[in-house]
């Protein structure tokens, strides 16, 4: 039976990303990922889990920070986006 810790994990990475397929340079790198995390943990009104914890539920679910096969997509992605080039807005 899943936590409510693994859900949330589950959670962002169903509505955040999305599989690109490649392991190149397009795909989420380390302090992008954790950002994205972020900005989807203040949209879904919850206070995000320190970089610890989301690194081991990353590591847990065999997702690598270098070379992860994933992009952002959805609310987050424009949240980030927006968060990280106040000048788009």
């Amino acid at each position: 039976m899943a936590n409510a810790l693994s859900i949330h994990f589950d959670k962002f990475l169903e509505e955040a990303t999305i599989h690109t397929n490649e392991r190149s340079d397009s795909t989420l790198g380390r302090d992008c990922f954790y950002g994205l995390y972020t900005s989807w943990s203040w949209l879904q009104q919850s206070v995000p889990q320190p970089e610890s914890s989301f690194w081991a539920a990353m590591k847990a679910r065999g997702i690598d920070p270098a070379g992860n096969g994933l992009a952002m997509t959805g609310p987050a992605a424009a949240d980030y986006i927006l968060a990280s080039c106040p000048a788009l807005a």
